[in-house]
């Protein structure tokens, strides 16, 4: 029998996986998911599943109702994508990693059909989650899309309730380059008769969203009409927010150890889905609420926003597009620092000019590359930023960045890892390796 490592080496260079080679790995139909169900007896028609898409927002909202739902005393299956330690992080049950031998028993069993399929990465994952939650009698799987949604992999379930977080420019070579052709994409995940929230209202998409609700008869809601977070500044790492309903106060006091601004669009779509479940008849409580996002980090959720370390402060943040760019930003308003040193690496298939232009011109910059294939030249992103008035040295990887952003600041200045999610993966393992030794 393999051993687990060798299958994993077997899963990331025997199949073509997008986090790692890029479009040649995209499948633009369902037929080998659909395939692959049939194969595993069809795992997915026996799930109650909470299915969640968006441009930015969608893992953290996976995690915040993962963690409700456990805090109600559900058995939770959760499957996120891409990983950022360990393969492992992608399939879940209350927190907890799916087993090394349940991997290495899957892919043993089923590796003659992957390679006469000839499945990528990513399908072979989602059949490994939903074949794992049927065995282990998850009560509910809160499922996040992969990728755009109409042709994603997970899109052969049949939900309880269907998200979509928001719509922005992101992977707009597969998905279209206008916002409703994007939303259009994201629409797909809405199943006849099933309720969907929307948690952004876009005047661009908003019609895409209700044409195809209205076309499947699924009630919807906008979550960002109706709640509000109101987020209590206070320049910490910590969130500490009111909520409201329809103007009415909703819940005080609420905390998150995960503080990005955008965090509070995810919590506003996440009431949304709360009092929806209730209504079709789950049973969570506003303690059950409270208490699941105060502890969302016991579902494994890292990289956004992340205090990794003191004097000088230390931040790590997978914000990887324009829109999550723009939410960094906002962010840095709030924060108390000397001066700002920003570690930044991306992977080539992004507009990584425009992005350039949001970042703060004043702040001092480290340029690197993430560890994937698709991991941009240092040296070319750092030419390219020259060329965008935003200057700093090149580094060939995360951990020589930050070591120079380190020796150059003092115990009051504030460095920030971002760019991309492989790029805060590379800085999460090469610090998990450092701990241990």
């Amino acid at each position: 029998m393999r051993k687990y490592d060798a299958v994993l080496d077997y899963l990331f260079h025997a199949l073509p996986a997008y986090h790692r080679i890029g479009a040649a790995a995209y499948k633009a139909d369902l037929k080998n998911t659909e395939a692959m169900m049939a194969h595993l007896g069809n795992p997915e028609k026996g799930l109650k599943v909470i299915h969640v898409a968006g441009t930015n927002g969608k893992g953290s909202v996976s995690h915040y109702l993962a963690s409700i739902l456990q805090q109600a005393k559900y058995k939770v299956g959760l499957y996120t994508s891409p990983h950022l330690v360990d393969f492992r992080e992608r399939i879940r049950i209350n927190g907890q990693m799916i087993p090394k031998q349940n991997v290495t028993d899957f892919v043993n069993q089923n590796r003659a059909f992957f390679e006469k399929q000839g499945l990528s990465f990513f399908e072979m994952t989602v059949g490994m989650a939903f074949d794992y939650f049927r065995n282990e009698k998850v009560d509910v799987a809160v499922i996040e899309v992969g990728m755009g949604g109409r042709l994603d992999s997970t899109n052969v379930v049949h939900p309880d309730l269907s998200i979509i977080t928001n719509i922005g420019f992101d992977h707009t070579q597969f998905l279209g380059n206008t916002l409703p052709k994007i939303a259009a994409e994201k629409a797909g995940i809405i199943k006849a008769g099933v309720p969907v929230v929307i948690g952004e209202t876009n005047a661009e998409t908003e019609l895409v969203f209700r044409k195809v609700a209205a076309k499947c008869k699924s009630p919807i809601l906008f979550a960002d009409k109706h709640y509000v977070v109101d987020e209590r500044h206070n320049g910490s790492t910590r969130m500490l927010a009111d909520i409201y309903h329809d103007g009415a106060p909703y819940i005080k006091g609420i905390h998150s150890p995960m503080d990005g601004l955008y965090q509070r669009k995810n919590i506003a779509t996440v009431c949304a889905a709360y009092d929806i479940l209730n209504e079709i008849g789950y049973k969570i409580k506003r303690c059950h609420f409270r208490d699941g996002l105060a502890n969302v980090t016991d579902t494994g959720l890292h990289g956004r926003w992340e205090k990794l370390g003191e004097r000088p402060n230390l931040i790590c943040e997978t914000a990887h597009n324009a829109d999550g760019i723009a939410s960094l930003v906002e962010k840095l308003a709030y924060m108390r620092y000397h001066r700002l040193h920003i570690v930044y690496g991306c992977v080539n298939d992004k507009d990584y000019g425009s992005i350039l232009d949001m970042l703060p011109k004043d702040a001092c910059y480290y340029f690197t590359r993430p560890s994937v294939e698709r991991g941009l030249d240092e040296t070319t992103l750092a030419s390219t930023a020259e060329l965008h008035g935003r200057h700093g040295d090149s580094y060939p990887d995360v951990m020589s960045a930050l070591a120079a952003a380190r020796q150059a600041s003092s115990v009051t200045d504030l460095i920030i890892v971002t760019g991309s999610i492989f790029l805060v993966a590379d800085l999460l393992r090469e610090l998990k390796t450092e701990k241990s030794l």
